[in-house]
């Protein structure tokens, strides 16, 4: 559940500590998209709120905002299948955060955005399972 690392490093960890690749996964997807619904639905309240409360918080908020207007020409020019990529690629600077931030920004629909976000998770989940999975078995 944790910002950046998100899946791409639950997954290895989930495998270097013991769990099966599936499982691993698994858990790294759950955790990944349990706090999804939450960032859609609050993120802009949370940016607009750190605008007006201070300084150094309306620095923070113009970095995520920042990020995601790096991130929305893809999700505006594409819509869902621009989510589902966004998501998917398993780089730093994509993922369900920055998807989930995103969507929230451009106003798309929870209804469209949380499937779209769950697919692209999907997707990342088992890229990364491939490669720990060919990492360890190379070990």
């Amino acid at each position: 559940m944790v910002p950046v690392i998100e899946l791409r490093g639950g997954i290895p960890a989930g495998v270097a500590a013991g769990l099966p690749v599936f499982w691993a996964a698994l858990v790294a997807l759950a955790g990944n998209m349990l706090p999804v619904p939450f960032v859609l639905l609050f993120f802009r309240k949370v940016i607009f709120w750190m605008e007006k409360k201070s300084a150094f918080l309306n620095k923070l908020a113009g970095k995520m905002k920042r990020k995601v207007d790096a991130n929305k020409d893809k999700v505006l020019k594409y819509e869902f299948w621009g989510l589902v990529l966004l998501v998917a690629i398993p780089l730093p600077g994509t993922g369900a955060y920055t998807g989930a931030m995103v969507a929230a920004m451009v106003d798309m629909q929870l209804k469209r955005a949380v499937p779209a976000i769950l697919i692209g998770v999907i997707i990342a989940a088992i890229i990364v399972s491939f490669a720990t999975a060919g990492v360890v078995a190379i070990s």
